[in-house]
């Protein structure tokens, strides 16, 4: 890589990363510092480089360092408020970043959480119905004219599917009702030899059909402490008043 790119890319992580109020290039170079934001603005609008292999070093880096036999993977989406309508598939739709509907950019995120720490390994941009029905649209924002409109549920499968064929393992796959509720998502993982449970709390948890063997020893551990703080107040009381 370029000395200049790999200098760019640095800062930009380092300035995304940081606790400034605003983060755009003109910010983070100046934040950097750099001399102006050319750099930056030609490192994410003209410079060619491969998303999806970068994607692949952030997966295995990440799994390097946080490699954990009792990780899960979590599923979910989450969204940037925009202000204009020429972002690629922005609309106005629901984005948990604002908790109502705004116009906004939503994506699908992987994330492989365990006891060292967790971190994204997998994104996939979600395409509203009204994009993909506007092939011009989709080819002036650089997106294939031919792009099909998917679920939410679709990329989630096709991000777990890449991690497993990747080499990796985790002993469960948690998401909310939006892919609990999906039964393509569902099969997808029975495919994959990983069974689905869906909790009244619209919560859904995947347990992969080889549990880590220390995990039924942490579930009742921590059931012991509910029972305790639950029952253990009300216990005491009574001893109190006995004889």
């Amino acid at each position: 890589m370029d000395l200049d790119l790999a200098r760019w890319v640095r800062d930009l992580m380092l300035g995304l990363l940081s606790d400034l109020p605003r983060k755009n290039c003109w910010s983070i170079a100046e934040w950097a510092p750099e001399a102006t934001p050319d750099g930056m603005q030609h490192l994410l609008g003209r410079a060619r480089w491969d998303a999806d292999a970068v994607r692949d070093d952030v997966r295995e880096y990440a799994l390097e360092h946080l490699h954990d036999e009792g990780a899960v993977l979590v599923v979910d989406e989450t969204g940037d408020v925009k202000k204009g309508t020429h972002t690629v598939s922005v609309q106005r739709q629901y984005t948990g970043t604002a908790g109502r509907i705004e116009n906004a950019q939503v994506a699908v995120y992987l994330v492989y959480a365990g006891l060292r720490g967790h971190a994204a390994v997998d994104r996939e941009l979600y395409t509203p119905h009204p994009w993909t029905r506007d092939p011009d649209r989709c080819r002036a924002a650089g997106l294939d004219e031919d792009a099909v409109f998917a679920t939410k549920p679709e990329p989630a499968a096709r991000m777990i599917g890449r991690f497993l064929d990747a080499g990796h393992r985790a002993g469960w796959v948690a998401a909310d009702a939006v892919y609990g509720g999906n039964s393509k998502l569902c099969s997808a993982l029975e495919e994959r030899s990983i069974q689905s449970i869906t909790r009244p709390s619209f919560t859904v948890v995947a347990f992969c059909w080889i549990m880590p063997p220390h995990w039924p020893q942490i579930w009742h551990a921590r059931n012991q402490k509910r029972r305790t703080r639950h029952h253990g107040p009300r216990q005491q009381h009574a001893s109190l008043g006995g004889p």
